[in-house]
C-alpha cells in the first residue's frame, strides 16, 4: 500500500505546501489503483508545515505530490522517508493520477517566498 498526500486547495494541487488550507491522501494497491481517500486539514500552528512531517509519517505518507514548496521543507520530507515531487497543478486526482502513471518527475518547484502573507480562498 502506497499513501499519496496531496496539499489541497478547492479540490485543485495548492501551489503553496508551507500555506495549504487542507492535505488530500490517496491510498494506493498493489495494481496502482485508488482505494482510499481521506482529507485533514493541518493544525494552524503548522507554519512552514514541515513540522507536519511526523503527522504524515504516522499517517502512513511516503509520497507527497505538490507545487511547490521550500527546499528545506523537501529535504526533510526527504529525510523522514517521503519521496518529494514537484511542479504539480491542477486537479488532485489527476495529479495522482499522472504519479500513478509515471509522467510526474519532480521538477525541483522551489518556492521563492512570494507565496509568503498571500491571501488565498480555499473554499470547496
Amino acid at each position: 500500500m502506497i499513501k499519496i498526500a496531496v496539499p489541497t486547495c478547492a479540490g485543485q494541487v495548492d501551489e503553496h505546501f508551507g500555506q495549504c488550507e487542507s492535505f488530500t491522501i490517496y491510498s494506493i494497491n498493489d495494481d496502482k489503483a485508488v482505494v482510499g481517500q481521506e482529507r485533514f486539514a493541518p493544525p494552524p500552528s503548522c507554519g512552514c508545515k514541515s513540522n507536519l512531517i511526523p503527522v504524515l509519517v504516522e499517517r502512513g505518507v511516503t509520497v507527497l505530490v505538490a507545487g511547490n514548496m521550500g527546499e528545506g521543507a523537501a529535504e526533510r520530507l526527504k529525510e523522514a522517508g517521503i519521496r518529494v515531487y514537484r511542479g504539480a497543478k491542477g486537479d488532485v486526482a489527476e495529479a495522482v493520477q499522472a504519479w500513478l502513471e509515471g509522467a510526474l518527475k519532480d521538477k525541483k518547484t522551489v518556492c521563492d517566498g512570494r507565496c509568503d502573507g498571500e491571501k488565498r480562498d480555499c473554499q470547496s
